[in-house]
C-alpha cells in the first residue's frame, strides 16, 4: 500500500519587500494582487495548520502542485525551498512550478534552481533536462510535468512543449510496461473548458492524445483554486483527473476553503484500488476535518495484471490522521 498527499496554490511566500526594479512588466499586476487580496486570502495560519495535519496523516510521499510564490522573485524561491526543507526530505516530495513561479524572467539559478532536489528524476529514470521529472515511489511512477511558461499581462496560461509531450510518451509506455500505476502531476488542468481562455493550457488537446494513447491512472492539478474530479478515456482504462482547492486560502465561500487531498493506492490482495480522502479547513476551530468518506477513484490495471483479481473493490478501513505527537 502506498499513501500520498496533494497540495497545491500555497502561496506561501511574501513578496515585499521588492524594489522598483522588481516590478516591471508582469510583475507590478501581480504585485498590487497581492497587495489588495492576495495576501489577505492566503493565510499563514492556514498553511500551518495544513502541514500539521499532513503530519499527523503520516503519509509516504507528497505532492506539490504548483503556486508556491506570488511574482516569483529569487526571495520567494528561498522561501519556498526553506519550507519544503521544512515539510520532509526531497526525496518524499515532489514539486511542479505553476504561472506564479514564473511570473517573469530570472536566472534559473536563483529561482527554479532553488527546489531541484525536490523535482530531480530518479538516477535510473534517464536524466531528462528538469521535466518531465521521473520518480518511481513503491507501486507508483510520479511524473511531473511543468507547463509554466511566462505569459503577457492578465494571462494565466501554461504550456507543455512538443519536448515534454516526447518523453512523457516514453514515459508512460515505460510504466505500462514495468506494471506502476503512473501519476502525472501538472499544474494546470488538462481537460478542455475547466478553466476559462485567459488561465487555459494552450496545448492540452496535446497533452490528452498522449495521455490517451499511451493510458494513465492519475492525473493531478492546482490552478483553479477548487477541488474537482473529471475524467478521460484512455488506451488503458479510464483516468481520473483531480483538481484541488489552494492550500492556505481562507474563502470566499466553501468551495474556495483550503483542503488537501489523502490518497490511498491498494494493489493488495485480490483488487487493486486509489482511494481519494479529503481535509478541509474548519474556519470555527482553526484545523483541518474529514470532508466525507473516501470515494474510489480508478481501478490501476498495473495491479489487476499482477493479482489476477477482480475490479470490484470494497471500502477500506477508515484511516483519519494519528494523534499529533
Amino acid at each position: 500500500m502506498l499513501t500520498f498527499a496533494q497540495l497545491s496554490d500555497p502561496h506561501l511566500s511574501c513578496p515585499a519587500p521588492v524594489r522598483a526594479g522588481d516590478l516591471l512588466g508582469k510583475r507590478v499586476l501581480g504585485y498590487l494582487s497581492w497587495r489588495l487580496v492576495r495576501r489577505r486570502r492566503h493565510r499563514p495560519e492556514i498553511l500551518a495548520a495544513l502541514v500539521q495535519d499532513l503530519r499527523a496523516a503520516r503519509v509516504d510521499h507528497v505532492v506539490v502542485t504548483g503556486d508556491l510564490t506570488h511574482l516569483g522573485l529569487p526571495h520567494e524561491f528561498q522561501q519556498a525551498r526553506q519550507w519544503l526543507d521544512a515539510l520532509a526530505p526531497a526525496t518524499a516530495v515532489s514539486v511542479v512550478p505553476g504561472n506564479h513561479d514564473a511570473h517573469a524572467r530570472g536566472g534559473r539559478e536563483q529561482t527554479l534552481g532553488r527546489w531541484a532536489p525536490f523535482f530531480a528524476s530518479d538516477p535510473e529514470a534517464g536524466g531528462e533536462a528538469d521535466f518531465p521529472s521521473v520518480r518511481v515511489r513503491g507501486p507508483a511512477v510520479f511524473v511531473g510535468l511543468s507547463t509554466a511558461r511566462l505569459s503577457a499581462p492578465l494571462l494565466a496560461v501554461g504550456k507543455v512543449g512538443a519536448r515534454q509531450l516526447d518523453a512523457l510518451a516514453r514515459v508512460l509506455a515505460d510504466a505500462r510496461r514495468r506494471g506502476l500505476v503512473r501519476v502525472v502531476l501538472l499544474h494546470h488542468p488538462p481537460l478542455a473548458g475547466a478553466t476559462g481562455w485567459r488561465k487555459r493550457l494552450v496545448d492540452g488537446a496535446r497533452l490528452r492524445a498522449v495521455l490517451q494513447a499511451q493510458g494513465v491512472e492519475l492525473v493531478l492539478h492546482g490552478h483553479t483554486h477548487r477541488a474537482s474530479i473529471g475524467r478521460l478515456a484512455t488506451a488503458t482504462g479510464p483516468a481520473a483527473v483531480v483538481g484541488v482547492s489552494s492550500a492556505s486560502a481562507s474563502g470566499p465561500g466553501r468551495e474556495r476553503l483550503a483542503r488537501y487531498h489523502l490518497y490511498r493506492l491498494e494493489p493488495d490482495g485480490e483488487r487493486g484500488q486509489i482511494w481519494l480522502s479529503s481535509r478541509i479547513y474548519e474556519p470555527v476551530t482553526g484545523r483541518f476535518v474529514s470532508d466525507g468518506a473516501a470515494q474510489a477513484l480508478v481501478t490501476p490495471a498495473g495491479f489487476l495484471s499482477r493479482s489476477g483479481g477482480s475490479a470490484t473493490p470494497s471500502p477500506p478501513a477508515p484511516r483519519g490522521p494519528a494523534p499529533a505527537p
